[in-house]
């Protein structure tokens, strides 16, 4: 009946959709209702900073499951086209991803929810169950979603159905003697909001201040519809806070009905719950109503590219911790293998088990790791006290001392006194790229400008796998003549 063996578990990873690493209860917000959350986090261990790889969905996404960087997969920005059906292309097709890993090892596979990697009409080898959004956002009632291939379009709340699948799932495969996999990715919070989220939930926050997400002068770089609104918010911005805050508690509540399902299974101590998002999210942070595309140049604050994240396996990780160590989503894949005891071979990938952080060790030496974001000529370094920034060709670079400015407020890239700072952190930056990179898909020098990716990049990929949509307005001094919204 699925397994019952602690030291070979069940993997639930719960994916959401653009969940700022603030956005959580449990993470210090008064005003944000995670209960479920919450006690998911109380069971195990919250990673306090835990990053994407790259501060958009697609590339996070395909780093997330293939332990790559964008510059070994080829997916820098989120998918445009190609999504399903005879023109659907797998974006990760000939990519090893750790689900192939799981199938090997006699896992049943199962993915329910937000793909966003092309051909999400299709299954992966090995799952057993799959039931995808057809692409990457979209409405809340009536959402396209393929069901091992034939084309829905259910009235309800989609939380609420893929909730459902997911609670079926879990149900059907406790009856069975083979360990599950299941991949349960949400929409949420992803716009829209205002208007799209039950009013039970909408009413947890009719009268909230919403103190958390300040409303600041607009970012120089944020780019805006034609009617003045920031690409990637709402014109009513109260409405759209109130609808981000509801779509986060309504999945809350979805996944705390997951959680019951499995303990109604008998799983519960045989299960390890991953629990994170795919990228940041700023409401209003920084002047930003968005992620990493919500600026031109895009931008790499820790509220773009710093996720939720949250594991638990009752009676085998200790409970009730928070880690503050240096994590990344590359890091997820040789960390899964080492507690699944499934035999990995990491060459010539970035990522390191972080197994130890789990078990509830001190982690010895993390203090000095860095973690690494990219997205396309934008890339980042990231220490325990200082982050650099570096754009291709030209700049503008960015240098932020994290232990005086956490706000990341003042940038000292074009200070004296922070030159040699610049100098190392650049050498080191450049330096790891070099190490990791493939040539054939280097981003660095692409015209990624965060209005999505047409199609799979291959070696001699030129500017078409790019094709930005029209009908916004850029800030004039270095945007291109379009901006697109990730949909």
């Amino acid at each position: 009946m699925a397994s019952r063996d602690p030291a070979r578990p069940n993997v639930l990873l719960i994916l959401s959709d653009d969940q700022g690493h603030w956005a959580l209860g449990c993470a210090g917000n008064p005003e944000i209702r995670t209960p479920n959350l919450d006690s998911l986090a109380a069971s195990g261990v919250r990673l306090s900073r835990f990053f994407c790889v790259s501060p958009v969905c697609s590339p996070a996404r395909a780093s997330l499951f293939t332990g790559q960087i964008p510059s070994q997969h080829g997916v820098h920005d989120w998918i445009s086209r190609r999504h399903a059906g005879a023109d659907g292309a797998d974006f990760l097709r000939g990519r090893r991803l750790f689900t192939d890993d799981l199938h090997e090892a006699g896992y049943r596979l199962g993915m329910i929810g937000k793909w966003h990697l092309g051909a999400n009409d299709r299954p992966r080898p090995g799952f057993v169950r799959w039931l995808a959004h057809e692409s990457g956002g979209g409405p809340y009632h009536r959402a396209v979603l393929y069901d091992e291939g034939a084309r829905l379009q259910p009235p309800d709340y989609l939380t609420d159905v893929l909730t459902d699948q997911a609670c079926a799932f879990v149900a059907d495969e406790a009856r069975r003697d083979e360990p599950f996999y299941l991949s349960l990715h949400y929409t949420a919070p992803h716009k829209p909001w205002k208007g799209h989220h039950p009013r039970e939930f909408e009413a947890l926050y009719d009268d909230c201040a919403f103190a958390s997400c300040p409303q600041g002068s607009p970012h120089p770089w944020q780019p805006l519809e034609p009617d003045g609104t920031p690409v990637g918010g709402e014109p009513d911005v109260r409405a759209a806070l109130v609808g981000y805050f509801a779509a986060v508690s309504a999945m809350d509540a979805g996944i705390g009905r997951v959680m019951e399902s499995l303990a109604r299974s008998g799983l519960a101590e045989s299960t390890l719950v991953v629990f994170t998002s795919d990228n940041g999210f700023n409401c209003g942070h920084h002047g930003i109503w968005g992620k990493g595309n919500g600026t031109f140049p895009q931008n790499m604050y820790d509220s773009s590219v710093m996720v939720p994240a949250i594991v638990s396996q009752p009676g085998r990780i200790p409970a009730g911790r928070v880690s503050p160590e240096l994590l990344s989503a590359y890091d997820l894949r040789p960390t899964l293998m080492d507690h699944l005891g499934l035999p990995y071979d990491g060459g010539g990938l970035p990522g390191r088990s972080f197994s130890d952080v789990l078990s509830g060790a001190p982690g010895d030496g993390r203090s000095s790791v860095i973690v690494f974001d990219e997205y396309g000529p934008v890339r980042m370094i990231r220490t325990e006290g200082w982050k650099y920034v570096h754009r291709y060709p030209h700049g503008p670079h960015e240098l932020y001392d994290l232990a005086a400015d956490p706000g990341e407020e003042r940038n000292l890239v074009d200070d004296p006194g922070s030159a040699a700072v610049s100098t190392e952190l650049a050498g080191r930056l450049d330096a790891w790229f070099a190490h990791y990179v493939d040539p054939a898909v280097d981003g660095s020098r692409l015209p990624v400008t965060g209005g999505g990716q047409a199609e799979p990049l291959r070696p001699g990929a030129t500017a078409n796998a790019f094709e930005p949509l029209t009908g916004v307005r850029l800030p004039d001094r270095r945007a291109p003549s379009t901006w697109p919204r990730e949909r």
